[in-house]
């Protein structure tokens, strides 16, 4: 099992910049990415940027020279943090993680979801 618990979300106005958190917990053999989705209301859940173990990142042609994903591997951490933020970035924001368990298996598991909100 692993536990992923998001942190940072909250309200600010347009050109502003939050930081977000996820700490993964459990008993895993790797941990081997971890990445960031969200979901506005209405609209189905899109893929925001991702981070390997071995600290490649990719991210969304939306947020791309405006978000930066980052990791603290001693914490199993992974950080987004968000500048220049615009209103289309209102969202829930998911974190996740690809793990190698200990019995060798592969499993995806979510956050429950931090809100951002971005106002005019």
């Amino acid at each position: 099992q692993v536990q992923l618990v998001e942190s940072g979300g909250g309200l600010v106005q347009a050109g502003g910049s939050l930081r977000l958190s996820c700490a993964a917990s459990g008993r895993f053999f790797s941990l081997n990415a971890m990445g960031w989705y969200r979901q506005a209301p209405g609209k189905q859940r899109e893929w925001v940027a991702t981070i390997t173990r071995g600290g490649s990142t990719n991210y969304a042609d939306s947020v791309k020279g405006r978000f930066t994903i980052s990791e603290d591997n001693a914490k199993n951490t992974v950080y987004l943090q968000m500048n220049s933020l615009k209103p289309e970035d209102t969202a829930v924001y998911y974190c996740n993680a690809r793990v190698t368990t200990v019995i060798q298996t592969e499993l995806l598991s979510w956050g429950q979801g931090t809100q951002v909100t971005v106002s005019l």
